[in-house]
């Protein structure tokens, strides 16, 4: 279940478009402003991701890959994330959480309540547009806050302490803050080209999107599961 929370929480927090050097210089406060002002028209994300977790503990890094939805709501938000490697899919309709492990011929239940206890709900909060980076998050930029392709590069601590998020880093669209910057309200999405997740044991969890398609209207029926025949139910 360890490795599944990280999993889960850097999906949630991760998204991207594609990268564009920037115009002018921002500050941090303008990063974070863009950032949450441009996700908040953002009611469904669809996209492919690719995942690299590195287990602290053993020194082991791991890799995962397979599509995700989410759709926001009021008070919660439906996900569905999808691995093709390895085979499994976490699957939530914003009361209860499914994870299928089709090979194993299992699929464990729990509530979502229980699943983003201790702490955890703070990533949820953000998912919804129930919470916001500026009151739940200290921001500054990593090193000189560009990467190479001149996007922003920000390092976000949780101002009260989380036992699943020690530090998030955002690597944020440079195009989508420089129009929030000349004045025009940034079109609805989620601006994160990459993001790393760092927790309190040393884990780390990078994240890469592609063919990322916002606002598509996804049907809340993805996001409902009915076990197969023959598939033990553990309920936790």
């Amino acid at each position: 279940m360890r490795k599944l929370m990280i999993s889960i929480f850097a999906i949630l927090l991760s998204s991207c478009i594609t990268p564009a050097f920037a115009a002018s210089t921002a500050t941090v406060r303008d990063v974070v402003t863009a950032l949450e002002k441009s996700y908040s028209g953002a009611n469904d994300i669809q996209a492919s991701f690719i995942q690299r977790a590195t287990i602290a503990a053993v020194k082991r890094e791991e890799k995962g890959a397979g599509e995700l939805l989410i759709k926001k709501g009021a008070g919660n938000a439906m996900f569905r994330f999808d691995y093709t490697k390895p085979r499994q899919s976490i699957i939530s309709n914003g009361k209860t959480v499914w994870y299928y492990l089709p090979e194993n011929r299992q699929v464990m239940v729990m509530s979502t309540s229980s699943l983003f206890a201790g702490g955890n709900a703070i990533a949820m909060s953000y998912l919804t547009g129930l919470g916001n980076i500026s009151r739940d998050f200290s921001a500054q930029f990593v090193g000189n806050g560009r990467d190479k392709n001149g996007n922003y590069v920000i390092a976000l601590t949780p101002k009260r302490s989380n036992p699943s998020v020690a530090k998030l880093e955002l690597t944020v669209s440079a195009s989508i803050v420089n129009s929030f910057m000349a004045g025009r309200t940034p079109k609805s999405s989620f601006p994160i080209i990459a993001s790393v997740l760092y927790d309190n044991m040393g884990n780390r969890t990078m994240i890469e999107y592609s063919n990322i398609r916002v606002n598509s209207g996804i049907s809340s029926s993805k996001f409902s599961f009915r076990p197969p025949a023959g598939v033990e139910v553990i309920k936790r």
